[in-house]
């Protein structure tokens, strides 16, 4: 019996001793092939610091409303490029990558809150409309990009115009890393060690889920899928999303929603298969005198794979919401 005991507590020793110093002996080779973003910019990219970090943006047009798109998970400010020029004949356009993505900067350490919580992200973007002078804006949030303008509607409701959430994931804030248990594990050395490795993968699977988010991936373009792989040439991308992934939590926005006044469109594909629309059509509901747009044969991305549908949801609703002033000639 204390032969069967000795056995059992070698046993169980050797595995804690494995799971506590096991990861640390798996290599995390550097990064290899990466660019400081400025070498990666596109003509028309615009670099400006911001809460500390240095914030890669786009901007066009002139006049009011002011549009601030804000991209989804692993997107970047590619993600609009088929609808920021006819946009921005309307109005001001600004779009930004958050700190996980594009070529903004992937902050490496901070004191007190994460940079990569959706609250931070809320902040910076009112800290990129002060620098850039803007009073108040439209937040167009795509994805969960569409979680950060809810957030920032919610704690800077002073500084947003209105909202438009396409395919918004208001239900569903906190991703993967969400859950207690997972958050816990996911703040261990052990986890952070072999964290940015594991999110490398996004190389082999990212594009399975670009094909999953429209409704005909045969239309993706092979411009498209370049717009989603210059990201990952950037220093730090791999540390950028695990921080992104680490950071997630649920927010329980679905009890916030009534806090919201001023005029909302949520826009989906009725193909939608990474937010169900019964997500969106639920949202429209919860949020008072909220409009519903949903695109036909389109999928997750409307402003990618529907763009002519999408301009025509988002200038029909402007017009609605309140006077603009186009842009001049």
């Amino acid at each position: 019996m204390k032969k069967g005991w000795r056995i059992f507590l070698i046993v169980l020793g050797a595995i804690v001793l494995l799971l506590l110093f096991g990861p640390f002996l798996v290599p995390v080779p550097p990064l290899v092939g990466t660019l400081p973003p400025e070498q990666l910019a596109d003509p028309d990219s615009r670099f400006v610091e911001v809460n500390g970090i240095r914030v890669h943006y786009k901007m066009a047009g002139r006049g009011e409303p002011t549009l601030v798109l804000l991209h989804g998970f692993a997107a970047s400010t590619y993600s609009w490029a088929k609808v920021m020029p006819a946009l921005a004949e309307h109005g001001t356009v600004i779009a930004f990558d958050r700190p996980s993505s594009g070529l903004t900067e992937r902050p490496l350490s901070w004191s007190g809150e994460s940079p990569y919580s959706v609250e931070a992200m809320a902040d910076l973007t009112v800290g990129l409309l002060d620098a850039l002078g803007v009073e108040k804006a439209v937040l167009v949030g795509h994805s969960a990009g569409g979680t950060v303008a809810v957030v920032t509607a919610l704690r800077h409701p002073e500084r947003v115009q209105g909202l438009v959430l396409v395919d918004p994931a208001v239900y569903t804030t906190g991703g993967p890393g969400s859950s207690a248990l997972l958050r816990l594990i996911l703040q261990t050395p052990q986890a952070n060690h072999l964290g940015p490795l594991l999110v490398r993968s996004i190389q082999s699977w990212g594009e399975n889920i670009l094909d999953m988010a429209w409704h005909d991936p045969a239309r993706i373009t092979a411009a498209d899928r370049e717009g989603y792989r210059k990201p990952l040439q950037a220093e730090n991308w791999d540390r950028g999303l695990w921080e992104l992934t680490r950071a997630a939590r649920d927010l329980d926005l679905a009890g916030r929603l009534h806090e919201i006044a001023v005029p909302t469109l949520v826009i989906t594909g009725d193909d939608d298969r990474i937010v169900p629309p019964a997500d969106s059509v639920r949202l429209a509901g919860e949020i008072h005198g909220a409009r519903l747009a949903i695109i036909p044969d389109c999928g997750h991305i409307p402003q990618e794979e529907q763009p002519e549908a999408f301009l025509g949801a988002i200038l029909d609703f402007l017009t609605a919401a309140g006077p603009s002033t186009p842009a001049p000639p």
